[in-house]
This record gives C-alpha cells, sequence and structure tokens, in this order.
C-alpha cells in the first residue's frame, strides 16, 4: 500500500498502521453543532488539517483511490451504501392478492358448494350423474381463484424486480465530485468513503457528513433535518459541520468526508424509520423486547440505541442531550427497533411521498407527562395525475353500476325460483330438501358475485402498470429519466412547456465570439500583445480567479476535437477566451489557490454576478463579472486604450449599452461585463481616482458598499448556438397543441433572438415578450400581490418571458394551471436546471430536470430527468405520454364492452331462463385470460408521430370520449343481438339439443358451448378493433409493429380451441364440430365488417348525455376523489358499500407496487438527502407538542430557496 504521503497521487493508510481516530470518535464530532463544532475539533484533534492526517488523506490531493486504500476504509469506516428494504417475497405477494373481497366471497361461495356436492340426496333430487358432477364446478370455481391468485402475484412480483433494476441505475446516476490522486472525479455517491475531500457546490445534496475544510459564502439549507427553512452560513471556523441530506444553496468549497453509509445523517434516520435491511426475525422479536429503548431509557446492554445528534424534551421542558453510543460500523449491524418511532412528515417533505400519510398513534406519556394528542398529519403528496384523477372517478362508477346489477341478479333469481316452487307449484321447505335449496340459493349467489367479477375491470390495473413501466424503460432509451411514474401519461396531457433555454434549446457549448475592451468593439479574437499591459494582466487574473476553481477548459484527448467544458458553462466560455488569446489561466490559479481568496460573493438568481477579493501589496483587489446592464451600472470608471481608467459617465453607459450590448444580444449573443476595484490600507499608495482607501472598520459582509464604484476591463459577447433539431421539434409542438414558452433570466433582446431563432416568436404573429420586471408590473393589482385575472391577460399570448427570477417562473407556472380561461384546462410541463427552480418544478404538472447541468436539488423536484438536456426528448416523452394515455383507452373501449356484455347476458339470462347462458367458471376464463393477455397486448404498442397530429386531451376532457362510447354501445348492441339470437333460436339454427331451463350440475350442452364460444371469437376480433379509439378505419394499421400483441391474440385463439373441444365438464362445454366452428369464427369476423359501420356513423349523433362518466363537473372533481381516498384508506365501517369499494380497493391493490417504487425512486435517488424526513429531533418535539398550523408561501413550504434558475449571468 501506497506510504503516507505521496505528493500528487494522494494518500492512503500504511500497511503497518491504524487510522488515528475510529467510527465512534467520529460520529461524536458530528454531534456537535455550529461552533462547539469548531472548538471540539481544535481542542480533541489540533483542527481539521490534523483530522485529515488521522484519516491519512490530503485537502488538496485527497486519497488515492487505490482499489486496496478504498476497500480498506469500507471495511473500517462502512461504505455509502443504505441497505434498502428487502423486497416482498412471492409469498407475500399471493397472501396479499387473495385479501381481495371478492375472491374470498368466491372461495367461500365454492366451498359451500363443494360441501353440498357431498351431501347424500335422493334418487329424485338429481340422479347419480348431477351428483357426481357437482363438485366439479366447486373445484374449478377455486382452481380459477388459484390461477388468479398466482397471476396477480406473479405480475407484481416481476413488476418489482423490473423497478428495482430501474432504481438501481438511478442510484448509479447519481454522482458527486472529489478529489482523488490530485485529481477531480465524478463518482456514484455509493463509492464516496470517509476520508474522501467532496467538492461542494450551490444546488448540490449532500451525499455524506463532513467537515469544512475550505468555503466560499457556504449557506445550507438545513430543514431536513431541522425543519428550519432559514439556510446557515457555514465556513471553517463559525459551522464546520456538514449534514448528508442538506441543500446547498449558495457558494462553494470543500469538505473533509467523516461519516458514510448508514453512520451518517441518511442512513441513521432511515435506521430509525425501518428503511435499513434487518437480520432475521429472531434479531426482529428480540429487539421487540426492549420497548423503551428509543425513549431515552437505558437499555439492558443487548443493543444500545443508535447514536444521534438532537434533544428530546424532558418533564420540565427543558431540551436534553440525546446522544447513545451505539455504532454501525457496516452495514451488517444495522439492526434498530422501530416500534416506538412513529415519523411525522410534514408539508416539507421535498419527495411527496405516500408516507406523509403515517399517523402519529397517541401514546401515553412517561410518568409525569401529559398525554399528547396525536397530530393530525396532512398529506404532502403531489395532487393526483390527469389519468389517476379519471381512473378513479371511472372504478366508482362501474362498482355502483356493478353491484347494482349483481345484487338484482340475485334476488331476482331467487325470487323467482321461491315464487315458482313455494307459490306455484305449492312445495313446502323440509329438512330433506333444506340441502338442495341452500345449494341453488349458493348457485345464484356465486352467479351474482360471478357478474360482479366481470362488471369491474380486472385487467386495467395491469393495463396501467404494464404501460407505465414498459414506457419508462423505453423512455429512458429516448434520454428521459422517469422518476414519478404518473408523469409518463401527464405528460401526453400537455397543453403548455415552460423551457430553459440555456443547454435545453441551445447547445450549452459557450464562446466569447466578440468583445469590447480599450474603447474598441472586436467581432473575432483579439491580438493580445496589441493590448495595453494593464488590461492584459487585469484581464486574464480577474477570468482565472474570479470563476469557479472547478470550472476547466480541457484539450481533446485526440487534440483533434473541440476543448471539453467542465463546470460552468459561462465560465469555461470566458476561460476558452483566455486560453484563445494564448494565455493560460491555470498558471494564475497556482499563483492563487482558492485557499488564497480572501473573500467570495459567489452568483446567485438576486446578485446576477460574481465577485472575489484577493490580497494584494497594497491592500485588496475585488474582480467582479455578471450580467452586463447589472454591472455597469457599477461602473464609475472604464480602462481605455492604454488601460488608465476614465470616467464613466451615464450618457456612456447608455452609448455602450446602445452601439455595443443590444447589438451583441440581437445576433443571440449572451453579454457579460467582466469589472475590478483596488482597496488600499495605506492612502500613499492610492494613484487613481478609481481606487478607494479603506476604512478601519471595513465591513465586507456589507455587499452593497463593497461591489460598486467599479472599473470596468471588457464586455463579452458569449455565443451558445441552438440546438440543430430543436425548431423541428417545436414546431411538432406547435402542431400538436402545444405552446412552447421560453423562460430564461438572459437579456430580453438574447432570448427574442433566441426565440426567433427557435421557432417560439414567428414574423407577423402578435405574441409577448416581457422581462420579469415588466412581468410583475402587469400581473400584479394596487396591493402588491398577484392577481389571476390580470394574469389570465397575459399568459396566453406570453412567449418570453426574459431577465425573469425563479419566483417570476414560479408565479407563471402556477398562473396558467390554475386559470380557467381554457374548458379543458392546462396542464404544464417545466423545464429547470437550478436551485430555485425547485418550486416551479414541484407546481408544475411535469417537472424535467436537467441531467448534464441541473443540480441535485433540481433533480430531487423533478418528475423526469433529461439525461441530455436536449428538448427533442421533451417532446419523445409527449409521444411516450399520449401513447400510454392511448394504450388505457384502447383497453378501457376493449374491456367495458367485454364487461357490458357479459353483465347485460348474465341479467337477462336470470331474469329470463333462470340462469346465465354463460356459466360463472367461463366469466372467470374470459375475466382473467381475455383481460389479462389484452391488457399485455394493448399496453406494448408503440408510439408514431400519428400521436403529435392531435391536439392534447387536457385535464377535464373526460378518458372515455364520445367515439370510444359510440363504439362500446355498437360493439355491445351486435354482440348482444347475436347471443341472444342464439340463446332462444341457436338449437333450431344449429338442429341441437336446447340448453335453456337446464338443472343444477346438468351435463354441458352444444348449445351453450356455441353461445360461449361466439362471445369469446367476437371478443377476439374487437380486440383488434379497439386498437384504434379515434375514428380510424384501417385497423391493421402499426400491426406488424407489435409482435406482442400477434402472439398474445393467437396464443389466445389456441387456448380457446384446446378449451372448448377438451374443456368438458370443467369448463361446462362440449366439443363442436367443424361447421359449428366455422359459424363461431364468422359471427367473430363480422365484427371487424360492424366496427367499419360503426366508423360510418358520425360520433355527433350520440347525445352528450348517454355519456354518464361528463356529468360530474370538474369543480367537483377533487372533493369526490379525496373523498373516496379518504374512504378506501380507512375502510369506512357501512359494510354495505365494501363490493363497489372494492373496484377502486382492487386498484390500489394492483397498483400499489408502483406506489412502492416511487417510493423508493424518491428515497434511494435522494438517499442521500433524505429530505422528505425530519430529524430526530424535530420527530420528538412533534411527539411532545401540539401541532401549530402555520400558512407557508409555496416557496417556503418547498424548503428550496436561493440558488440560481438559470447556470448565466
Amino acid at each position: 500500500m501506497a506510504e503516507d504521503q505521496v505528493d500528487g497521487m494522494g494518500m492512503s493508510r500504511p500497511r503497518d498502521a491504524t487510522y488515528g481516530v475510529d467510527v465512534m470518535e467520529l460520529r461524536k464530532i458530528m454531534e456537535h453543532h455550529k461552533h462547539e463544532g469548531y472548538d471540539y475539533v481544535q481542542e480533541k484533534h489540533g483542527g481539521v488539517q490534523e483530522l485529515c492526517k488521522q484519516l491519512y488523506t490530503s485537502p488538496n490531493e485527497g486519497i488515492s483511490g487505490s482499489p486496496v486504500d478504498l476497500e480498506d476504509r469500507r471495511k473500517v469506516f462502512g461504505s455509502n451504501v443504505i441497505p434498502p428494504k428487502p423486497p416482498k417475497t412471492f409469498l407475500q405477494l399471493v397472501w396479499e392478492a387473495i385479501q381481495d373481497v371478492t375472491l374470498i366471497v368466491l372461495i367461500v361461495a365454492a366451498l359451500i358448494s363443494l360441501g353440498l356436492s357431498f351431501y347424500p340426496q335422493s334418487e329424485s333430487e338429481g340422479g347419480e350423474s348431477e351428483s357426481e358432477a357437482g363438485w366439479i364446478e366447486g373445484v374449478a370455481i377455486l382452481g380459477a381463484v388459484v390461477v388468479v391468485v398466482l397471476v396477480t402475484a406473479f405480475n407484481d412480483y416481476q413488476k418489482e424486480k423490473q423497478f428495482r433494476g430501474l432504481q438501481s441505475k438511478i442510484e448509479h446516476e447519481h454522482q458527486f465530485s472529489v478529489i482523488r490522486g490530485g485529481q477531480d472525479k465524478n463518482i456514484p455517491v455509493g463509492e464516496i468513503v470517509v476520508g474522501d475531500i467532496a467538492q461542494v457546490k450551490y444546488g448540490d445534496l449532500l451525499p455524506a457528513d463532513g467537515l469544512i475544510i475550505q468555503s466560499n459564502d457556504l449557506k445550507v439549507d438545513e430543514s431536513s433535518l431541522t425543519g428550519e427553512s432559514d439556510h446557515v452560513k457555514k465556513g471553517e471556523k463559525t459551522d464546520p459541520m456538514m449534514f448528508s441530506g442538506t441543500h446547498v444553496m449558495e457558494g462553494s468549497g470543500k469538505m473533509l468526508v467523516t461519516a458514510v453509509g448508514v453512520n451518517s445523517q441518511t442512513g441513521i434516520i432511515f435506521a430509525l424509520l425501518g428503511a435499513s435491511n434487518e437480520d432475521g426475525e429472531k434479531e426482529r422479536k428480540k429487539d421487540k423486547k426492549d420497548k423503551n429503548r428509543l425513549k431515552g431509557e437505558e437499555g439492558n446492554g443487548a443493543v444500545a440505541a443508535v447514536a444521534y445528534r438532537g434533544s428530546r424534551t424532558n418533564t420540565a421542558g427543558q431540551n436534553t442531550p440525546y446522544v447513545r453510543d451505539y455504532v454501525l460500523s457496516n452495514d451488517a449491524e444495522t439492526k434498530v427497533d422501530i416500534e416506538n418511532i412513529h415519523p411525522v412528515v410534514t408539508g416539507n417533505n421535498a419527495h411527496n411521498n405516500s408516507n406523509a400519510n403515517n399517523k402519529v398513534p397517541e401514546e401515553g406519556g412517561e410518568e409525569g407527562e401529559e398525554k399528547v394528542p396525536k397530530p393530525k398529519v396532512e398529506s404532502a403528496r403531489k395532487e393526483k395525475s390527469v389519468l389517476q384523477g379519471k381512473l378513479t372517478k371511472l372504478a366508482i362508477q362501474i362498482g355502483y353500476g356493478g353491484t347494482a346489477v349483481a345484487v338484482l341478479v340475485v334476488l331476482i333469481l331467487i325470487v323467482k325460483f321461491s315464487v315458482t316452487k313455494f307459490g306455484i307449484e305449492g312445495e313446502s321447505w323440509t329438512a330433506e330438501k333444506t340441502p338442495k335449496y341452500i345449494e341453488t340459493f349458493v348457485f345464484y349467489f356465486i352467479i351474482g358475485v360471478t357478474v360482479l367479477v366481470v362488471a369491474v375491470p380486472e385487467g386495467l390495473p395491469l393495463a396501467v402498470t404494464l404501460a407505465l413501466a414498459y414506457s419508462v424503460r423505453k423512455m429512458m432509451d429516448d434520454n428521459n429519466l422517469v422518476r414519478h411514474l404518473d408523469a409518463c401519461e401527464t405528460m401526453g396531457n400537455a397543453t403548455a412547456i415552460c423551457s430553459d433555454k440555456t443547454g435545453t434549446l441551445t447547445t450549452n457549448r459557450m464562446t466569447v465570439v466578440q468583445s469590447y475592451m480599450g474603447g474598441a468593439h472586436y467581432k473575432s479574437t483579439p491580438n493580445f500583445k496589441a493590448l495595453a499591459p494593464t488590461i492584459q494582466e487585469l484581464l486574464v487574473r480577474s477570468i482565472a480567479i474570479n470563476s469557479g476553481y472547478t470550472s476547466r477548459v480541457i484539450p481533446d484527448k485526440d487534440g483533434e476535437g473541440l476543448p471539453q467544458q467542465l463546470g460552468n458553462k459561462t465560465e469555461c466560455a470566458l476561460l476558452g477566451f483566455v486560453l484563445d488569446l494564448g494565455q493560460k489561466y491555470h498558471t494564475v490559479r497556482d499563483e492563487v489557490p482558492e485557499e488564497a481568496l480572501y473573500k467570495v460573493y459567489t452568483f446567485n438568481s438576486v446578485r446576477k454576478s460574481m465577485s472575489t477579493v484577493i490580497s494584494m501589496k497594497f491592500g485588496f483587489r475585488l474582480f467582479t463579472k455578471g450580467a452586463s446592464e447589472i454591472v455597469l451600472k457599477k461602473c464609475n470608471y472604464i480602462l481605455d486604450c492604454d488601460g488608465k481608467p476614465k470616467p464613466f459617465t451615464v450618457e456612456d453607459q447608455e452609448k455602450i449599452v446602445k452601439n455595443v450590448i443590444e447589438p451583441m444580444a440581437g445576433d443571440g449573443l449572451r453579454t457579460i461585463c467582466v469589472a475590478y476595484k483596488d482597496y488600499h490600507t495605506d492612502a500613499s499608495t492610492k494613484t487613481e481616482d478609481s481606487e478607494e482607501v479603506m476604512k478601519d472598520n471595513h465591513d465586507w459582509e456589507d455587499e452593497d458598499s463593497v461591489v460598486q464604484n467599479l472599473t470596468c476591463i471588457l464586455i463579452t459577447g458569449i455565443q451558445d448556438p441552438v440546438r440543430d433539431e430543436v425548431p423541428a421539434s417545436i414546431k411538432q409542438c406547435q402542431s400538436a397543441g402545444i405552446t412552447v414558452r421560453m423562460v430564461t433570466g438572459d437579456n430580453v433582446n438574447t432570448a427574442r433572438s433566441i426565440a426567433t431563432k427557435c421557432g417560439i416568436l414567428t414574423p407577423n404573429e402578435n405574441f409577448l415578450v416581457l422581462d420579469g420586471k415588466e412581468f410583475n408590473k402587469r400581473i400584479r393589482d394596487a396591493n402588491g400581490e398577484v392577481s389571476q385575472e390580470l394574469l389570465d391577460k397575459i399568459w396566453p399570448d406570453l412567449r418570453v418571458l426574459a431577465r425573469s427570477s425563479p419566483q417570476d417562473k414560479y408565479t407563471l407556472v402556477k398562473g396558467i394551471i390554475d386559470s380557467k380561461l381554457s374548458t379543458s384546462r392546462e396542464v404544464v410541463a417545466v423545464t429547470g436546471d437550478g436551485t430555485n427552480d425547485g418550486p416551479a418544478l414541484k407546481k408544475a404538472d411535469v417537472g424535467f430536470a436537467m441531467g448534464i447541468s441541473g443540480t441535485d436539488v433540481a433533480k430531487e423536484a423533478s418528475d423526469i430527468i433529461l439525461t441530455d438536456d436536449n428538448f427533442t426528448s421533451i417532446v419523445k416523452a409527449v409521444m411516450w405520454g399520449r401513447n400510454v394515455y392511448d394504450s388505457i383507452a384502447k383497453f378501457l373501449q376493449f374491456q367495458l364492452t367485454v364487461n357490458c356484455v357479459a353483465v347485460m347476458v348474465a341479467f337477462f339470462g336470470a331474469c329470463i331462463i333462470n340462469d346465465s347462458p354463460l356459466k360463472a367458471i367461463q366469466m372467470l376464463w374470459v375475466n382473467l385470460i381475455m383481460d389479462t393477455l389484452a391488457s399485455l397486448a394493448l399496453a406494448t404498442e408503440l408510439p408514431s408521430m400519428e400521436l403529435l397530429k392531435r391536439k392534447p386531451y387536457g385535464r377535464t376532457k373526460a378518458l372515455i370520449s364520445r367515439t370510444m362510447t359510440k363504439n362500446i354501445l355498437g360493439h355491445s348492441i351486435y354482440q348482444l343481438i347475436v347471443i341472444f339470437v342464439l340463446l332462444f333460436e341457436g338449437n333450431n339454427l344449429f338442429e341441437i339439443d336446447d340448453g335453456k331451463y337446464a338443472k343444477i350440475h346438468a351435463p354441458p350442452s352444444q348449445h351453450f358451448t356455441i353461445i360461449f364460444n361466439t362471445f369469446v371469437m367476437m371478443t377476439l376480433f374487437n380486440e383488434v378493433n379497439a386498437r384504434k379509439i379515434h375514428g380510424q378505419r384501417n385497423i391493421l394499421e402499426g400491426l406488424k409493429r407489435n409482435p406482442v400483441f400477434i402472439g398474445i391474440w393467437t396464443g389466445t385463439f389456441v387456448a380457446q380451441i384446446i378449451l372448448v373441444q377438451f374443456g368438458g365438464t370443467v369448463f361446462s362445454t362440449k366439443a363442436l364440430t367443424l361447421d359449428q366452428w366455422f359459424w363461431c369464427v364468422f359471427l367473430g369476423v363480422s365484427t371487424l365488417l360492424w366496427g367499419q359501420i360503426i366508423t360510418t356513423v358520425p360520433t355527433a349523433v350520440i347525445p352528450k348525455k348517454i355519456c354518464w362518466w361528463r356529468r360530474k363537473s370538474s369543480a367537483e372533481e377533487p372533493e369526490m376523489e379525496e373523498e373516496l381516498e379518504e374512504e378506501v384508506d380507512g375502510m369506512p365501517g357501512r359494510r354495505g358499500q365494501i363490493l363497489w369499494i372494492r373496484g377502486l380497493a382492487r386498484l390500489q391493490t394492483q397498483i400499489r407496487v408502483i406506489n412502492a417504487f416511487r417510493m423508493g425512486i424518491d428515497a434511494r435517488y435522494d438517499s442521500s438527502s433524505i429530505s422528505s424526513m425530519h430529524s430526530y429531533h424535530s420527530l420528538q418535539n412533534q411527539k411532545h407538542r401540539k401541532p401549530v398550523a402555520t400558512a407557508a408561501s409555496p416557496l417556503a413550504t418547498s424548503g428550496e430557496e436561493g440558488g440560481a434558475s438559470e447556470t448565466q449571468f
């Protein structure tokens, strides 16, 4: 292994040495807060530098990064991986599937039927053949239930397996910058080890705990741990403690990693909340015995409580330290009792996970404490997606209808039987006939339950799951990394896209193409030697020093391609300008290392500039760069051609703006102004009027007084070309009914030029281009409040919002979503890359974060991550979203036709012939096989460009359109006519025995077999019709592109042949002749011809009142959905509603794996953040005090303030 110090190659522990500090001591360090932490490290370890030596790492070079050293550190200090919760076993999924109420009812009914079949009967009551066949139906229904349960469990198992694979990919995508072997490297957060030197910058989510080595204007949002939204200022001496899961909101710096994985704040909270893997049932039972352990009482020594920084409230109301000594040194030791942990997740839950609904049970306090009432926990989930809301509504309506028909069928059968037997025939109920009557009633009950089974579309949740899962995996190939599954289908309904400019519409490959310095405007790179010596020095030093030291320009490896730009692209453009001038910026940085910088005012969306103060012999020098019109206003001097400062009047500024900045912006260039100022400690050294003598009490924290009276060095015009494919993509969006708006922080002229090149603005059209100031002026009333009425006058015509703040972006997005100008309501997608884009990304229906340039905060707030930062990928997301929506609609059209026909046949059969022409086992076959396979076939259609040729559905448009209603009613009528003709005349047409009025357990007849087979054939061919839902005539178009559909359709056809010919008594079928098969298939194929006739019928002839799912107004929808959600989650006591509630419960049960995946994505993708959870300190406070209702603004609730909306000035 490497020696103690290896210059330029990092450090690692010698073989014969031990680390100077252990895990326990590192955890103890992190228990201290603010200045106490600094004092403790100084007192116990001699400072951070000495601690680095004890961990065998270098503050500048980092660790060596050798595999042996990394493995050694993981072994001693643990790895930065939190063991995931183990997946559910197949048997657990089977047990969950069998909890379905309807399946339980079927099982009970089948068992009763089975038991009665073995009860001895007299010869006159049925005969030997009937009694022998009596048990078959009961066994067949039980077998069908077993198949349903196994298929459901297998589907859930497969889905969870796929989702975990996707989850692991997302985890790998999350990377962090560290220094190893003297080189900056981006590594997956799971590979970070104790001793790493991590480079933090604004927008980062810290993946581990650490101590600050060096910082520049560093501010951190610790609300995820403390609940306090105020940003905490960090510094080497003020507050050096950095905790995992917190957000860096401003500044930059370096930190020494001191705790990872289960020993970090993230790991501790995950362990407390049960996210860590537990080692077997025995250990869990053992832990449960010590129930008071986590309440602060001393344990029996078996397993000590987890160390955690925080406090608990004692009986006197004082805060007492809550610190324990148990150390989780590796993943296997994560055994934590969570019996008494009841996390309260409040509104600032950054993930909107479903665990926000966790309720805190009432508990009696310890002796002497009052009993604390349980706080009401508000759900912090995002609003339901468009499709979820519509499916929820539809499930209720289907549940009501199905329950009503099922109850009617049972009542009609029982009443008719009773009237016939006991009224007309005059029989009496005797003990001998009791089993026979009960068996008859059970038979009727089974028919009723089977009608309910068929009525509720069992394949719907499977179709939703398959469509979403299939789309998610395919979208990854199109550079869309989906974090929330419902974002897929929501994107298909998008009516507006608010897009960033930099990197999304443009290439994010910035270069300086124009410059103004020394009174000359250069349209190409100037001759450096021709510049005045003062300008030469100031230009190179200002750019090299007053840029993030993580921003670098690296030559192409082959020496042929363009140099590689790392870090902030604007800064890279300026550094590239220095290189183009033939100078070397890194030599200046070697001379003035980052540690030597006296003061840094980092860029943020408020400043729109960055300033750095360095020490000089005469005092201090301030460098500033930023948005040209902002920095120029702070300049009182400008360097002339000789490099001498000359007065820079307001008139001179206006000339520069008119003759230099506006022409640059008109060419689509981003304009950056670079300036400086000298501060002298001694008045005798001052030589120019532009220089200032420092006062004795000079306050460097007063930025406004420091950054003023500047001297302008140069103005640059930076080109960021529009992506070649963007204009065509925007045109596609516009033809698809989607309005694209550009929201940028750039100059209004630059934004207008880029928008014109993209096609967002077109000639001779009256669209609005506003800057942030004018935008706010137009939308605010006399009281300064945002008025929806005023906003509604602006947003329809607004196409470009320039010089916008994150608050402006949020206001625009919220205003469009809340607006009721359009009948279908707007569905808004937003792109963002900066920390402060978080609120807008969260408020949007679909938030897109930039995978390359985006900050971790933006990614966390988003629904989809664009891995290539390309607008074209958003268009692909629209296609996939519409495809998901259409896939569900196709399945619904097919499924509701099947359900409608099956229910009507069962109902009228019960009314007329006291029996259902479709037997219980046959309807279960249709319900299981047809639904499951049809959902798979229709959910795997690939999207086509045809999807972009129609308008979006919008927020309030019914899921089932009038065209679909026409198709459902038309095909239902055809199928019902065919089935009833076969029922009443089929025996005469085919010259076979009549199957009507047969006794219970009578042998199967060809008559009813023909009805069953014809129904299946019509259903199969109608599945082909269902592929088109917009009235297209060519139903076979695109069929070759879907081999899954062809395979499933063919397989189902073959299975039906086998079932009919060989099903026998089990499936109540009797083998058919070839002639009979021909007629069954002919009637099935006729469905295709009938479909063409239906298409010919104008949709307008369908009255809107027939579409009963349209009756609920959009304003009532949220209340209804919320009410339903409460009922289903709480399972109301009124058992009479259980059957119709079962419809939605079934949907939610089968989609539970999606919700679990969504939680997993949020938690594991951001496992380094745990921002959806409070610290134990917050949990304890919640348990020991009454909840206080607070009104928070959307921005405050999100906990994501500060930062930048775009990486620009």
